[in-house]
């Protein structure tokens, strides 16, 4: 009997890519999707293409990795996002892959399409992740941001990769950033990042863009890749920024609150005259 396998897509308002990305998953037995608390239609359209939906909210993907794992039924489990993409190459490899049972886990080089390029350089090319486990051997999902699999054993590397259709606008690279970025700065703060200055963020973002542009050379993708570079930097000054937030004494809650307490005092005084 071969083996099953349940591709799990953790999501939370992607209603313009589930579709195609469940319509690249026809080759597992099933389709389950971890919906986060989406406010759009991604739940009801991934039902209506045949898929599983389990709600779960937790700003954690790591947290999310391993609630969809309690979920999932069959022998092995392949995660993908809601806005990669699987080739039938890819597929038949990890069929053949898994039916032979020779790594209870496969990585995969990820293809990074940005602003619409294909991007070569930047870092983008040393994009390697493992998505597919034998259920049996995966034990969890660790880490805040960058999260990592605790498997038993060692992964198999497929030749195909996996497409990843990423950074579609600005908006829509800004909204994530908005995400990921806060989780970064609270990391930080709590590891008791030094007193951020203005010069810590002048650092950090040219240190970033140019990393990116011309150490990893990002500049090969051409303007594309200088300014997804460029992009990156203003994340890294995103992340100083919030920290320096938290830094704050007193808290920045707290001086608004005494604001509003001001002048609630100004409009009491003004009813007493």
């Amino acid at each position: 009997m071969r083996p099953t396998i349940t591709a799990i897509i953790l999501a939370r308002d992607e209603e313009s890519m589930i579709e195609g990305c469940i319509n690249s998953l026809r080759w597992c037995d099933e389709v389950l999707v971890i919906d986060n608390n989406s406010v759009d239609q991604t739940a009801q359209k991934a039902e209506s293409l045949g898929a599983r939906v389990v709600k779960f909210s937790h700003s954690s993907f790591a947290r999310m990795r391993n609630e969809a794992l309690k979920h999932a039924d069959n022998d092995w489990v392949f995660y993908i996002d809601a806005d990669e993409r699987v080739t039938p190459t890819f597929a038949k490899e990890v069929l053949v892959k898994i039916e032979t049972g020779q790594a209870p886990a496969l990585s995969c080089r990820r293809e990074n399409y940005a602003y619409g390029h294909h991007f070569r350089f930047g870092g983008w090319q040393q994009d390697i992740v493992t998505r597919v486990f034998q259920k049996s051997a995966l034990k969890e999902w660790q880490g805040e941001i960058h999260e990592s699999p605790v498997f038993e054993g060692k992964s198999d590397m497929l030749h195909s990769a996996l497409i990843h259709l990423t950074h579609r606008s600005t908006a829509e690279n800004l909204r994530k950033s908005a995400n990921w970025t806060k989780i970064e700065a609270e990391l930080f703060f709590k590891a008791g990042s030094k007193p951020v200055t203005f010069f810590t963020l002048i650092r950090k973002g040219v240190m970033e863009f140019f990393r990116r542009a011309f150490i990893k050379g990002g500049y090969r993708d051409g303007l594309a890749g200088l300014i997804e570079a460029l992009v990156q930097g203003m994340n890294r000054v995103m992340v100083y920024i919030q920290i320096w937030e938290l830094q704050q004494q007193p808290t920045l809650p707290e001086r608004y609150q005494k604001q509003e307490e001001r002048i609630r005092e100004l409009w009491k005084q003004e009813q007493e005259l």
